[in-house]
């Protein structure tokens, strides 16, 4: 019974439920279980819990980089588009080079990496914090063109650390971006429209990878 007595006391338990508890009283809601699980919900810190890489098919049918990241409000996913060029200072996108499995496409290399290098250095940081979460990763990596963990591992966490870090807020993912970027003024984006392509994407001599058109005025 002590040992109980002092948990209850050493997480405040007594006072978090009798407050929520008063809380649902007063809001009378149609289902008092369901708001006040939300409610309690809202008291678990903001803390990455876990990280897990997987090696998904994109819609070409090449592999690449899909992430989760796990925190006590729910797990966030984002998957790594790849690209089917790249540019000289671009990032390394990291494929494992065999050639017997995927044409030597495989990301499993990447995946490793999160698996093993970035979700321990991660764990327990806060995800709304988007910089300082980078910034680790970064450091980890300690490459200027990210060749030791892969642009690709690092970047399918730090897409999920956002969804997360928005869902901690509970704010929408386009809002917090916003904030990250220090954008006060939202604006619908402008659609650009791919006309003739080039480059590594088409079969013809054309330098430019891609005409766009856009409607703008």
């Amino acid at each position: 019974m002590t040992n109980v007595q002092s948990y209850i006391t050493e997480h405040t338990l007594e006072k978090k439920v009798e407050d929520i508890l008063n809380m649902t009283v007063k809001a009378k809601p149609e289902e008092p279980m369901a708001f006040m699980a939300r409610e309690f919900l809202k008291l678990s810190p903001a803390s990455i819990v876990k990280i897990v890489g997987r090696q998904i098919v994109d819609s070409r049918g090449n592999p690449t980089v899909e992430c989760d990241v796990t925190t006590y409000k729910g797990t966030y996913r984002a998957a790594v588009p790849s690209g089917a060029s790249t540019g000289i200072h671009e990032a390394v996108e990291l494929r494992d080079g065999d050639k017997s499995k995927w044409l030597g496409k495989g990301v499993q290399h990447a995946v490793d990496n999160i698996n093993t290098l970035i979700a321990p250095a991660l764990k327990g940081m806060d995800p709304t914090k988007q910089a300082d979460v980078d910034n680790k990763m970064k450091e980890v990596d300690g490459t200027d063109n990210k060749a030791k963990l892969g642009a690709n591992a690092i970047l399918a966490v730090s897409m999920a650390v956002c969804k997360a870090g928005a869902a901690e807020l509970g704010i929408p993912l386009y809002r917090h971006i916003a904030n990250l970027a220090g954008n006060t003024k939202l604006v619908l984006p402008v659609p650009a429209f791919n006309i003739i392509n080039g480059g590594s994407h088409a079969g013809n001599a054309l330098a430019m990878q891609e005409f766009m058109i856009m409607p703008v005025g």
